[in-house]
């Protein structure tokens, strides 16, 4: 299932919510051992759920969360079964989660009903912040990340037809301009007919593949049946496949920034968690995101166990 892709069956709300309730188990972490030394008390008596939605980032953003939190004083855990977006912002606002790492371009469009994405980072950031304050949600300062659609060519097909960025492939010889995408991304606004548009690619649907995700990336290495995969910016698949980004240079894709989300009423209670967020927030740009991904979805580690040697490895535990 896409990522952005929202579950809004009622009785699938109210079976994952039950989970979301759930501390124990395969999906809930335990406060890291020996965490104090390095840790404080500015979030000492915090409780409560990290939400996670259901793909590899999300996992490893709620176990970095729930042990840097634990380190400085809380007791929480995290829970990485809930399915669909929707299901895991309203475990959050039935407080079912505590907190839960959301995307500027989702909360944008999705949650706040906006159809055009607003244009810059901190422009975006700032307008989705200001939309859910609204709404009692508060959003600490944001990571570097940014989980965004991106288009994905082989590194050596890059340099041999000379293209970098989106406007470079429009330029290209129509049968170079060949494409792997997903049937969503196909429909899309903020997908394939609205990039068509402002890149002004033209081409004949038969230079169009509509694959799933993780073929589309296998298949963009092969280069057989497409030269350009749609892809997510973070995915560790694009450096472990030594995939190129065409950029964005229009910032025609909405900026999908991470960061840590909790009610308001929470965060007033403990305005700790946003100085403890900031410690690693910072380090997480898309590229510390994509080698963190790639262990997941690359090498088979443990999202848990990623999360807790990166926090090491970073001095936060």
């Amino acid at each position: 299932m896409n990522k952005r892709t929202i579950t809004l069956m009622a009785v699938a709300a109210a079976g994952v919510l039950a989970l979301s309730a759930c501390s124990s188990g395969s999906g809930s972490t335990t406060p890291t051992s020996g965490a104090a030394a390095k840790g404080g008390t500015e979030v000492k008596g915090l409780t409560g759920v990290i939400g996670a939605k259901d793909f590899s980032e999300q996992y490893i953003l709620a176990y970095l969360t729930s042990d840097l939190l634990n380190a400085h004083g809380a007791t929480t855990t995290a829970n990485i079964k809930v399915v669909g977006s929707a299901n895991v912002r309203a475990a959050l606002e039935s407080d079912n989660f505590m907190g839960y790492w959301e995307y500027t371009g989702t909360s944008w469009i999705t949650y706040n009903k906006n159809t055009a994405p607003v244009k810059g980072e901190a422009a975006q950031f700032d307008a989705t912040k200001a939309a859910d304050a609204k709404n009692g949600i508060a959003w600490l300062d944001p990571a570097p990340l940014n989980n965004t659609y991106a288009f994905a060519i082989r590194s050596d097909k890059a340099k041999s037809l000379g293209v970098t960025s989106l406007s470079d492939i429009a330029k290209l010889p129509v049968k170079e301009q060949t494409f792997c995408i997903e049937s969503e991304f196909s429909t899309r606004d903020d997908g394939w007919p609205g990039l068509k548009k402002a890149y002004g690619i033209t081409v004949p649907d038969s230079n169009v593949k509509l694959l799933d995700t993780g073929v589309i990336y296998t298949e963009t290495k092969k280069g057989t049946t497409c030269n350009f995969g749609e892809v997510f910016q973070t995915d560790g698949r694009i450096k472990a496949l030594d995939l190129t980004v065409m950029k964005d240079n229009k910032e025609f894709f909405p900026v999908y920034q991470g960061a840590l989300t909790v009610k308001q009423s929470t965060l007033a209670k403990y305005p700790g968690i946003a100085k403890v967020i900031a410690l690693m927030a910072g380090k997480l740009t898309t590229a510390e995101m994509q080698t963190l991904n790639a262990k997941a979805d690359v090498d088979g580690d443990d999202p848990k166990t990623i999360a807790h040697d990166w926090l090491v490895s970073q001095g936060l535990i």
